[in-house]
């Protein structure tokens, strides 16, 4: 009854994950102009299937076929291994070997409910550079995008600290804490998927008319701030499947402390840069106040289950703040256009929300977590080690994804070209990309 509530709780969790993406088009389209909204918004749907077939026919393969089973699942331990290589009697994984299409687990409901678990987890970090290469990415080249997102880049990050890789194995191999910790996805999900954002727009390239010669910035607002609005709140309730739903078990009674850290680490990030900006800029700025919202969730995905309350809505405020500190350093510094944001929300959030594991984890959670005894503590809390192993894994997402993404879309603008044409772009992608208007006026 235990393993079939389990499963069952596994399963739903992966439903209010995958109604995140309808809250990520609404978000995304909504900070965008209206002659692009059906751009916008197809990509949001696309990535959808394109992500789940390319998960299926390799992703799901190299992320989690060297893991052998789950046991709050009952997984009977179905054939598994794990590619890599020995330095004297320490091995490093660098991707699974089965599973691929499924076909070795086709009657197996402990990898099924995994697969559908993963794969809506990784459409999150897929969809994210949507937003930050919105209104001018040719529809080719993100097709393209989406099969090397979910078949390859999000698989193997995945797999390094999910799948039995040599991220989870520093504690193990070099007693640095419990390896690299990663809940429910700050590292894994959003900063791959910022940094792959950052990435495609750096080689892409920013809107025509955002940067002028002279260095002025414009401003090029959305054109349905509501929609953004509901479309926040709409993550935030699947959010509750993403954390909670990490636990891999209903009968784990630390759901209830996962879901409360979750609401905490949201509020006290929406409140944060709502009220920053209107300190700096003598007007409240709803649509800070949703970044915020985003960022202080994106923080503390890694951290949900092993962190006090209280720390939760630290972790949140100090996201709240990253937040309108990365969005203004980006276009200013780094003249980088992110029409959503999404860059300071997901890479630099994410960045800090691993981090944030090696210093408030309190010892409370996380016996035997990737296979070191004890729970898992941070500096604050006697193990400076973890926090080590948390740079060691922030630090190689920054370097081995962002590179990988980088090379992809360097290659992708040589075979396909990732950019629509001047004309296309300032007369409306939905017209000349798409062929069909959001709105009409009869």
């Amino acid at each position: 009854m235990t393993h079939s509530l389990n499963l069952a709780w596994l399963m739903v969790s992966s439903f209010l994950v995958m109604f995140m993406q309808l809250g990520f088009a609404m978000v995304e389209t909504g900070f965008t102009r209206s002659r692009n909204a059906v751009h916008t918004m197809a990509m949001n749907f696309i990535i959808y299937p394109l992500g789940v077939v390319g998960f299926w026919l390799v992703g799901y393969g190299i992320a989690m076929g060297g893991v052998a089973g789950w046991s709050a699942l009952a997984s009977d331990g179905t054939a598994h291994a794990e590619l890599g290589f020995h330095i004297g009697s320490r091995f490093f994984g660098l991707l699974g070997g089965t599973k691929f299409a499924l076909v070795s687990v086709a009657h197996d409901p402990p990898n099924l409910a995994m697969f559908l678990f993963s794969v809506v987890f990784m459409d999150t970090a897929a969809t994210i550079p949507t937003g930050a290469l919105a209104e001018r990415w040719r529809f080719s080249a993100f097709i393209a995008y989406g099969l090397f997102m979910s078949m390859f880049l999000y698989p193997l990050f995945a797999n390094w600290v999910w799948g039995g890789g040599w991220l989870s194995a520093l504690g193990q191999n070099f007693g640095l804490g419990h390896g690299h910790v990663d809940f429910a996805g700050s590292s894994v999900v959003h900063m791959t998927g910022g940094l792959t954002a950052l990435a495609g727009a750096l080689v892409v390239g920013p809107r025509i008319g955002k940067f002028r010669k002279d260095g002025t910035i414009i401003m090029i607002p959305g054109h349905n701030l509501p929609m953004a609005i509901m479309g926040t709140f709409v993550l935030a309730f699947g959010w509750f499947g993403f954390n909670a739903g990490s636990t891999l078990a209903a009968s784990e009674p630390r759901i209830a402390e996962i879901a409360t850290n979750t609401a905490l680490a949201s509020a006290t990030g929406a409140l944060t840069s709502l009220f920053y900006v209107w300190q700096r800029h003598k007007r409240p700025d709803v649509a800070m106040a949703c970044n915020g919202m985003l960022g202080g969730l994106v923080a503390i995905t890694a951290s949900c289950a092993f962190v006090t309350p209280a720390a939760a809505a630290l972790v949140g405020v100090i996201a709240g703040l990253l937040v309108t500190w990365a969005v203004g350093a980006l276009e200013i510094r780094l003249r980088v256009d992110d029409p959503v944001g999404a860059i300071a929300v997901h890479a630099v959030c994410g960045a800090w929300g691993t981090l944030a594991v090696g210093l408030f984890a309190d010892g409370s959670f996380g016996e035997g977590y990737n296979g070191v005894a004890g729970p898992v503590r941070g500096l604050l809390f006697g193990d400076p080690a973890q926090l080590v192993a948390q740079t060691i894994g922030a630090v190689t997402n920054a370097v081995v994804v962002f590179g990988l993404a980088f090379l992809f879309f360097r290659v992708s603008d040589r075979l396909i070209g990732n950019r629509v044409a001047a004309e296309v772009e300032a007369g409306g992608l939905d017209e000349l990309e798409m062929g069909s208007p959001a709105y009409t006026h009869d």
